[in-house]
């Protein structure tokens, strides 16, 4: 996307944000028309007629026709510049100066947010292109359009095209960013694992600022870990990070939402949990697995909990969670049903009891039915062959 400053977010994410934002749900009514005099400023400033015309069709924004028409015919011009560029480059200058004035024509269509020439004027750009480093440039173009429109099927085919290039070369900076794209669309289709993986490789050689700041990079490394490492990795490459300590404090929650869960506060952990759930509710990656993730960190807590002990009194959990009860009882009775959680409830003594399934005798079960399967088709055959 076209108009970032180094080390900075692309105001056209920026934007994509604003419009998440001004249709959410939970998003108070005065914010609404703050962000809505934002998006109109957005929009107006870079001209983005099919934008503006797509937002007012589905009653985002109100229709200005003349507004609409005046930055039609900027538009226009504006093409009409740039294709006489493209001209004089391919009459008069070389090939690389033909490739840039193609580029800047498809710079221009991301701009204005028309994605189906934008995409069309990126491939004729390529076709322009020899070298590696320059494709994959034009591959970040692509996916940071992608994630604009929450395109995944062009997220995924982008990020495919883009680990093809690297077998042809490329350079270690692109690879590291191309990590962080990956990570960010793993989170975003619920594949928290290996986002975890891909956003922890990327800490010390960030340099994707286009996409989101370093701060929003540590809060979703953060989140994507919690749920999918075990305490002794957690510590090692999340707790213990000097990358991720200088700026843990800086975000809201963050800090207390991480310890609490690692020193096993538990009460602090929930009352992080609630600040936590309300940062995740508004982020535009994190927004459609809010109710998955919740339910995630709370198994990972509550079987954290559970692992010090054989039984316990729903009562001492409840205790030590800050919480009441009843509250304690119809969380684990829907995890237990579940079957996110090893153990039963005794309603009448009050207790929890345990049943954590032992991974030794799980194999030798395995193996005792698999051997008794493997015996019956040898029996089975043998009678074949006798006949």
């Amino acid at each position: 996307m076209d108009g970032g400053a180094e080390g900075s977010q692309q105001p056209h994410l920026v934007l994509a944000n604003k419009l998440f934002l001004l249709t959410h749900p939970d998003v108070q009514d005065i914010e609404k028309v703050r962000l809505k005099a934002e998006v109109l400023d957005s929009i107006k400033s870079d001209g983005m007629a099919p934008l503006y015309e797509t937002l007012a069709a589905s009653s985002v924004l109100e229709l200005d026709q003349s507004l609409l028409d005046s930055m039609r015919a900027n538009n226009e011009e504006e093409l009409k510049k740039l294709d006489e560029k493209i001209a004089d480059a391919e009459e008069n200058l070389g090939e690389s100066e033909v490739r840039e004035a193609h580029l800047a024509k498809a710079l221009y269509f991301i701009r204005i947010s028309d994605k189906e020439k934008a995409l069309e004027q990126l491939k004729l750009t390529e076709g322009k292109t020899v070298a590696v480093g320059q494709k994959m440039d034009l591959v970040f173009y692509t996916l940071q359009l992608a994630f604009f429109y929450m395109d995944f099927d062009l997220v995924s085919k982008s990020i495919e095209k883009a680990k093809k290039l690297f077998e042809e070369g490329g350079d270690w900076e692109r690879k590291n960013r191309l990590k962080v794209y990956e990570g960010l669309y793993c989170m975003s289709t619920r594949n928290f694992k290996k986002a975890a993986s891909l956003f922890l490789d990327s800490i010390s050689t960030f340099t994707t600022y286009e996409i989101f700041p370093y701060e929003t990079f540590i809060f979703y490394t953060v989140l994507t870990s919690i749920i999918t490492l075990d305490r002794v990795l957690l510590k090692q490459k999340v707790v213990d990070a000097p990358e991720i300590l200088t700026v843990l404090g800086k975000i809201p929650f963050l800090s207390e939402f991480l310890n609490s869960l690692y020193e096993c506060q538990y009460k602090a952990f929930f009352s992080a949990f609630a600040g936590m759930a309300e940062q995740i509710k508004f982020d535009r990656y994190l927004y459609p697995h809010f109710r998955f993730y919740m339910r995630e960190v709370r198994t990972v807590v509550y079987s954290q909990f559970l692992e010090s002990y054989k039984s316990v009194t729903v009562e001492a959990m409840a205790k030590a969670f800050g919480v009441s009860v009843d509250f304690i009882d119809q969380e684990l009775s829907r995890f237990i049903a579940a079957g996110k959680l090893h153990c039963k409830i005794d309603k009448v003594a009050g207790v929890l009891e345990t049943n954590r399934p032992d991974a030794k005798n799980a194999l030798y079960q395995a193996t005792i039915k698999q051997g008794d399967f493997l015996l019956n088709r040898i029996q089975k055959l043998s009678r074949v062959i006798d006949l």
